[in-house]
Formats: structure tokens, C-alpha cells, sequence
């Protein structure tokens, strides 16, 4: 059988577009300072750093019954969505693989838990909970 994953895309909320901003400002600075080099400089740290997270930021729920969390290069989670106990909204500005501050909680196992910001959260929770009927909720 064919492992097929339904996948949902982080909200992006107004604080992921600062350090747009600040790139954009700094940008202008330079070259209308005439630091060409120095403008190339910074877009091309800035782009490696923010490009990757902004553009691939997603959560994937597989037919295996695995959530996958997704951002950037790096972060890449997998937690059996069997193991899930409950989600929880939170606007939490704690470091997390979410683009937004409107986030939920899944906490799963015993002790652990990733914060994260599907665009269509109770599309996203339902989703889970046909896998995993157990989950509560708490919206």
C-alpha cells in the first residue's frame, strides 16, 4: 500500500514579515550607499537563512498514522499520531516550527509536545482525530 500524506501549510502571521522588512530597509541602505557588495552580502545570509524556513514550513499527516512537522532544512519531526493525547490553542511566542502566533499544542507520549501554526486548524485537528479518535481538543 502506497503511503500517501495530506499536508498544511503554516499560517503566516504579521511577525514572519519583519525580518522581510529589515531585509528590504537594509537593502536600501546599502545600495544607496553604494556598498553593492555588501548589499549581495546580506541578501544572500538573509536568504539562506530565511528563504528555507518561510517557504518550507509545513505539517503532513501521513496514512501511516505519522505526523510530520517540517521547517526550514532542519527541523523535521516525526510523532505517531497513536501516541497524541490532546491539542490545545496557544498564542505562545515560544520558539517553535510555526509562522504564527496563533498556534496549537499537541502534546503526545507522556511528557512531550510541539507547538505549531496550521492555516486551517480544525481542518488540520479533525484530520487527527479520524486517525486517532482519542485526541481531545480544546479549543
Amino acid at each position: 500500500m502506497l503511503n500517501h500524506e495530506q499536508k498544511f501549510p503554516s499560517k503566516k502571521g504579521f511577525v514572519i514579515y519583519i525580518p522581510l522588512i529589515i531585509l528590504f530597509i537594509v537593502e536600501v541602505g546599502y545600495i544607496a550607499g553604494g556598498m553593492y557588495i555588501g548589499a549581495v552580502l546580506v541578501f544572500a545570509v538573509m536568504s539562506a537563512m530565511f528563504f528555507p524556513v518561510f517557504f518550507n514550513t509545513y505539517y503532513a499527516i501521513s496514512t501511516d498514522g505519522i505526523l510530520r512537522v517540517k521547517c526550514g532544512m532542519f527541523f523535521n519531526t516525526k510523532v505517531a499520531i497513536s501516541s497524541i493525547t490532546r491539542v490545545e490553542n496557544t498564542r505562545t511566542v515560544l520558539s517553535a516550527p510555526a509562522l504564527s502566533t496563533n498556534r496549537i499544542e499537541i502534546f503526545y507520549n507522556k511528557f512531550d509536545s510541539v507547538i505549531i501554526s496550521p492555516e486551517a486548524k480544525a481542518v488540520f485537528v479533525a484530520e487527527l482525530q479520524k486517525i486517532n479518535p482519542g485526541i481531545r481538543y480544546q479549543n
